[in-house]
């Protein structure tokens, strides 16, 4: 498994390049491309990455380093990155070791040079705990790292002095693609190919110069360039012949956008430069407007600068967004010092991403949810740099305490569980002031503290947060207060004791109008009384939770209404029901990749499979459930009480297979690629794997595809027109996470565009069986299904 990004651009020549720094990888563990900035360290390393994914059985993972300021989340980044859920309170390094340990990697850490003391001592402590593990780093110096090898990215080859010297240079091939971006009639003819070479030779073969440069013909022609190149550079150097150096050449260049660029231009290049990881234009209006530009501008001047280059234009699924180079951002940010501004620009930055943490606090619970977390995420790099900034000044530490409570559910369901614990752990001790902030980011943080398995200090937590409930008079923070007491009354086998809190949060929350509260406490009140074996209460309790959460159109505490009512059922015999319980509840949790609620829902499957006597199946899904809490790091967290079940149905699954089928079973779904995991147990089809395909009636002499079963069924719906949109639909998965799988497969295949995708679909052997959508395998009754066989399987004949 891998995430690099698919290239939006083509990439020109460097095959001697990649052929070095691929044996040098070979040969050394770290390898360390350095250069100016501009001359293409990034490409070449994520080049030299997708060519080499193969050769690493445990993933190829990019680390981008260009928006971090904040060394001491390095490490996290790194997690996040190689999207390790580890949901207990270790040592972020730690985690990070005990995944890498005995895995075959490459990481690509990008950018280094801001970090570059945390960078070396993180590359030497992995590269000590992890033998197999290789580094691919960029940088503009060296780490310093024992056994590094160094290599100084050159700029691309200018051309030769022979007649056909500039049609085989590099340089001149890379002008001319991207001349060809902005006017695509543009050709090398006779009558400019003395123009280009000597603009190439007068940017000395710097990519981002020559690309800078490209985008002036909109309004130039080759010559115009060239003289305006000429009187730019003789400027910068009072006459001199002599040849420039890279860094003062590509400043050049950058001073000439920026003195092409409008004033109001000038003025939005400067201010964007405090986002972090991309804007989109909403921020943009919010943060930028004012003072010479006005909001309704913003459109236009986002326009204007995605036209020179200066901005990147990114398609997400669900919004564009924009990015700024890193070398034309580090000039931003030094014209908005020059100005003064950035201190203000930044209290902005930081006071919109508060108001967008407490607005999406305020939309959660509803139809909205699942696109509001998703935003989240795509913001999850601004969203940090604006904590950071909240607590600069201890006057402003109430703000970031606040900001990091209303992001609470950003925190539990996605990668930043444990780095929500920090942002929480640190408002506490900066924000110091007995109010409702601090009551609401104590029984917050105890929350994250039940689900890393720490209920002592969630308790003490609790313990003030219900003194400053009391002295406040604040009823919705006593009714969080008694739901998270109740679970860790629940926690130490206290049953009748958390009926009792649960009863006074549902009473609470109701009082107050809060149905966030209310479904909370009604979903553990059903688990509760399900322990205690009161079959009716449960079940009544639990149905009230789903219709409190079908009023409101929400999606995430219904899921976990349905695990809760799906176990009741199941303990009260009704196998079929529950399991269609679990699997809808699923269905859900893995359209918004929630990894604490997965991991229940295969819980709850493997003990329905145990009952049932479908042995084989309930040993793999223990494989596939062992590898889910091994990813977060805490099993069954916050929900301790049920752990009693799973023991039961692994005792009585291995006695009925017996510990060799037992362990075989078990192994074979923990090895399961995610997405073929969650497949198996929601008893969905998945195409057949590349060799089974071969030999069920496909084409002789056919290849094997190289895509993943997943990746195919992708692809295929690529193939069929659909949107990203209708993708997720169909394949019950995240947006982005459809995203993620199609810029993969354009990776793996060379691709640049959906339509190759499906032109390679329709060129390849069709199965005599072939996979249908999920969209219609949801439609089939049950009755009518095949039994499932593993993914890559073809299952009996119905």
């Amino acid at each position: 498994m891998s995430r690099l990004p698919a290239e939006v651009t083509s990439f020109v020549g460097r095959r001697h390049e990649v052929a070095e720094v691929r044996r040098m990888l070979s040969a050394s563990r770290t390898v360390t491309l350095m250069g100016v900035g501009g001359v293409g360290k990034t490409r070449l390393a994520i080049r030299v990455a997708t060519i080499m994914e193969r050769s690493f059985a445990d993933g190829v993972w990019l680390v981008q380093l260009a928006d971090l300021e904040k060394p001491e989340l390095l490490v996290p980044t790194v997690l996040e990155s190689l999207e390790i859920r580890d949901h207990s309170n270790r040592p972020p390094m730690d985690v990070l070791i005990e995944h890498l340990d005995g895995k075959q990697t490459l990481l690509v850490l990008d950018n280094c040079e801001h970090l570059l003391h945390e960078c070396a001592v993180l590359a030497e402590t992995l590269l000590r705990a992890a033998p197999d593990l290789r580094i691919l780093a960029t940088s503009r110096h060296v780490l310093g790292v024992a056994g590094e090898q160094t290599f100084p990215v050159p700029t691309l080859p200018l051309p030769d002095s022979g007649p056909h010297g500039a049609a085989l240079s590099d340089a001149v091939q890379l002008f001319t693609e991207r001349a060809q971006a902005v006017l695509p009639e543009f050709r090398l003819t006779e009558d400019n190919r003395e123009a280009v070479e000597l603009i190439c030779r007068r940017l000395d073969g710097l990519p981002l110069g020559i690309e800078l440069a490209a985008v002036r013909l909109r309004v130039l022609s080759v010559w115009q360039l060239l003289d305006r190149l000429d009187d730019r550079f003789r400027l910068l150097t009072a006459g001199s012949r002599a040849v420039l150096p890279r860094h003062q050449t590509l400043r050049a260049l950058i001073d000439w956008s920026h003195a092409l660029c409008t004033e109001p231009e000038r003025l939005l290049w400067a201010r964007a430069s405090v986002f972090s990881g991309g804007l989109d234009l909403e921020a943009a209006e919010a943060v930028c407007a004012g003072d010479g530009i006005a909001q309704e501008e913003i459109v236009d001047l986002v326009i204007g600068l995605v036209e020179k280059s200066i901005l990147t234009r990114e398609e997400h699924p669900t919004t564009v967004r924009y990015r700024l180079l890193e070398t034309i951002r580090q000039y931003g940010r030094e014209r908005l010092a020059e100005s003064g501004q950035t201190e203000e620009l930044v209290r902005r930055h930081r006071d919109y991403y508060r108001r967008l943490a407490a607005e999406a606090r305020l939309r959660l619970f509803g139809p909205e949810q699942v696109s509001w977390l998703a935003r989240l995420q795509l913001e999850h790099a601004n969203l940090r740099t604006a904590l950071a900034n909240c607590f600069t000044r201890p006057a402003d530490a109430p703000v970031g305490a606040g900001m990091a409570a209303d992001l609470l559910y950003h925190w539990i369901t996605s990668y930043f569980l444990a780095e929500g614990r920090r942002w929480l752990d640190r408002s506490l001790v900066a924000c110091t002031e007995r109010g409702e902030v601090r009551a609401r980011a104590l029984w917050a943080n105890s929350w994250l503290a039940i689900i890393q398995a720490e209920p002592a200090k969630a308790a003490a937590m609790l313990e003030e947060s219900k003194a400053l409930g009391q002295e406040l008079g604040a009823e919705s923070v006593l009714g969080y207060v008694a739901v998270f007491s109740g679970m860790i009354a629940m926690y130490a086998q206290e049953p009748e004791k958390a009926i009792a809190l649960y009863g006074e949060a549902v009473d609470r929350h109701r009082s107050t109008g809060d149905p966030v509260g209310l479904a909370l406490a009604l979903i553990r009140l059903s688990l509760a009384h399900s322990f205690l074996g009161d079959s009716a209460r449960a079940i009544a309790v639990g149905e009230e939770g789903i219709a409190v959460c079908e009023a409101h159109g929400e999606g995430w505490h219904k899921a976990y209404a349905q695990m809760a009512l799906g176990i009741e059922i199941w303990r009260q015999g009704d196998a079929r029901r529950a399991t269609e319980m679990e699997q809808e509840s699923l269905r859900f949790n893995r359209s918004l990749d929630d990894p604490l609620g997965i991991g229940v829902n295969l819980e709850v499957l493997a003990w329905i499979a145990a009952t049932e006597g479908q042995y084989p199946r309930a040993a793999r899904l223990l494989g596939i459930v062992a590898t889910a809490w091994e990813a977060i790091g805490a099993p069954l967290s916050g929900y301790g009480h049920l752990v009693h079940f799973h023991d039961e149905c692994e005792a009585q699954t291995r006695e009925a297979l017996g510990p060799a089928a037992f362990d075989e079973a078990f192994q074979r779904g923990a090895g399961l690629p995610y997405d073929d995991a969650l497949a198996y147990a929601l008893e969905e089809r998945t195409a057949p794997a590349a060799g089974a395909r071969q030999g069920a009636g496909s084409r002789s002499g056919a290849t094997s595809s190289p895509l993943t079963p997943r990746e195919t069924e992708i692809a295929g719906l690529v193939a069929q027109g659909m949107s990203n949109k209708e993708i997720a639909a169909a394949a019950v998965i995240a947006q982005r996470t459809v995203e993620g799988h199609i810029e993969h497969i354009m990776n793996k295949l060379g691709f640049r565009s959906r339509a190759q995708i499906a032109a390679w679909v329709g060129d390849q052997p069709s199965p005599d069986d072939p996979p249908r959508s999920a969209s219609r395998r949801r439609q089939q009754p049950r009755q009518a299904r095949a039994t499932p066989g593993m993914p890559g399987e073809e299952a009996p004949p119905g």
